[in-house]
């Protein structure tokens, strides 16, 4: 087994481990500061029929908003927590999508092909770059399953530049303990992916910088 295949496996172990109990509480914990989610949602704006992946979908809160919002899109999730996924299908189910195509995967590693599509029209990664260890290439997975034309929408902790240090310092601490790790350099990596592949790039900062949003569009034609 690869070094690098442990490493997943480990943190697909811890992961199901935190998470075993807390999904059943986790929707009604999370609302009070994942900051920006539904800001995120309701500016997808996909054609009727549209394919969306969320990477990290969790307990499907997002993906069944998103069904919600635009109904006749097609919803695909992965998560690397079999805990959280089992959570996911469930909700899916009561909301009458049980034809939305969930796995288990690592966001580092996962291809449309997976999931039997050519590429994805839209996929979201919310609040969970900041707990992916290797972050960057869970980006790279996620643009390259992009269809061309598609758009990449991520909300993740910000770096509060808003707020008081010490504010930031409780915070991150906090964080911490669940194993979240916020991306200082979540801009400057997204700038330089967008200038790399001559796709376009919005970001901004929500609640004086607690969150930070971005939307990155791969170009109709193909990359160079």
């Amino acid at each position: 087994m690869s070094a690098m295949q442990t490493a997943a496996d480990s943190h697909a172990h811890l992961m199901d481990r935190m998470y075993r109990h807390q999904r059943y509480i986790y929707d009604f914990t999370r609302k009070y500061y994942l900051f920006g989610r539904d800001t995120l949602l309701r500016e997808l704006t996909p054609a009727p029929g549209a394919s969306i992946l969320e990477v990290g979908c969790g307990t499907g809160r997002n993906l069944a908003m998103i069904g919600d919002l635009y109904p006749g899109v097609r919803l695909f999730g992965l998560d690397i927590s079999a805990e959280m996924l089992a959570a996911t299908k469930t909700k899916l189910r009561r909301q009458g999508r049980p034809d939305s195509f969930l796995r288990v995967a690592d966001a580092t590693d996962f291809t449309a092909a997976s999931f039997g599509q050519n590429g994805f029209d839209r996929i979201v990664i919310s609040y969970a770059l900041s707990m992916v260890p290797d972050w960057e290439r869970a980006i790279d997975a996620a643009i390259a399953a992009l269809n061309p034309g598609g758009s990449l929408h991520i909300a993740d902790f910000g770096q509060q530049e808003g707020w008081p240090a010490g504010f930031r310092r409780l915070l991150q601490a906090w964080l911490g303990r669940f194993h979240v790790t916020p991306r200082e350099s979540l801009f400057d990596v997204m700038r330089k992916k967008a200038q790399t592949n001559g796709s376009s790039l919005e970001v901004r900062s929500f609640g004086r910088g607690y969150a930070w949003l971005v939307v990155y569009r791969r170009p109709a034609a193909c990359f160079p």
